[in-house]
């Protein structure tokens, strides 16, 4: 078997990557390392059936050559993070919508599977709980340049089922909810990560806004499990699937879990929305997945606790000084 994993050099990409090695298989990836990095996949160079694609998936030539020779595509290459959608939202929307209608277009030339992986983020500002994904959207303004991320990828959404609808392209979309784990950076505002790092620094652990925002926080592995699972199941082409856990934590809670964890001496701090982002930024108090379609499918969901995920990010940072630099 032969996967294609667009965005491979990324956290939940490099992760999906080792786990179809380790499979067997032979798998290609393709980055731009925009937001990914090499050293996410250094330690699979060595394998003969690993290859890198250094390049915009947004280049044709190059995706139709690798989509060519896959089995099965994941499309994972976005743009992520809440910092970087609110600082450069022009690039969120060109990358998002232009490198799926280019993955999309060369997969449906050969009828190749594909798995987009999209986001809670569009379910947008809905309050019926817990979300499903027949559930209407409830999008922001667009004068909030925060919602374009869940626009532009409601949208790959559209774009993937009228592709299957169509010209019956089999895809799977996948809604993944808050995944974590080693690898992830805070760079573009990952909450585990950048918590972790400062306290391991000792230094202060900001949480933004009041901290009652209420989160489901899943382990990269268990959502790497869904995907593969999700890809080999015939009745999951065509649907839009939730991927996360059901347990939920508050971000001050997160923060205190955090410190106890570390053993650090931070103090926590409340950075009010408009310093750390822009004025009128508008935040969800409260997301969690109905995850009743992909325990249907697949017969599990992610059900990793959240100390267990704090744990293995710490162990992460701790044995590799770099990662402290990231967040």
């Amino acid at each position: 078997m032969h996967v294609l994993i667009t965005g491979g050099a990324g956290f939940i990409g490099s992760h999906l990557a080792e786990a179809y090695l380790q499979r067997g298989a032979w798998v290609s990836i393709i980055d731009d390392l925009s937001t990914g990095s090499v050293r996410n996949v250094n330690h699979l160079k060595a394998n003969r059936r690993f290859t890198y694609v250094i390049d915009d998936v947004c280049n044709r030539r190059v995706t139709a050559e690798l989509v060519d020779m896959a089995d099965v595509v994941f499309h994972l290459a976005a743009a992520v993070g809440v910092k970087l959608i609110v600082e450069r939202p022009v690039h969120t929307i060109t990358t998002n919508l232009e490198g799926t209608e280019v993955v999309l277009d060369q997969a449906a030339k050969k009828s190749k599977k594909v798995i987009v992986a999209s986001t809670s983020e569009v379910y947008g500002k809905t309050t019926v709980f817990p979300f499903n994904e027949d559930h209407d959207l409830v999008m922001g303004s667009t004068a909030r340049a925060r919602w374009a991320y869940a626009c532009s990828k409601a949208m790959d959404e559209f774009m993937a089922l009228a592709y299957h609808r169509e010209k019956g392209l089999p895809t799977v979309i996948a809604r993944l909810f808050n995944t974590v784990g080693p690898r992830q950076t805070g760079r573009y505002g990952m909450v585990i990560p950048t918590f972790v790092s400062q306290a391991l620094q000792n230094k202060p652990i900001t949480v933004y806004g009041d901290g009652k925002q209420q989160r489901c926080f899943g382990h990269v592995d268990d959502v790497v499990k869904c995907l593969i699972a999700l890809a080999e199941h015939p009745g999951a082409v065509g649907k839009v699937i939730n991927i996360g856990s059901q347990h939920e934590i508050s971000i001050l809670e997160l923060a205190k879990t955090v410190k106890d964890l570390t053993q650090s001496g931070s103090e926590i701090v409340f950075v009010p929305y408009e310093e750390a982002y822009a004025a009128g930024f508008e935040d969800m108090m409260r997301r969690v997945p109905d995850t009743t379609r992909l325990a249907d499918l697949v017969g599990f969901v992610p059900e990793t606790k959240v100390d267990k995920i704090i744990r293995d990010v710490m162990a992460e940072q701790q044995n590799d000084p770099r990662h402290s630099l990231d967040w």
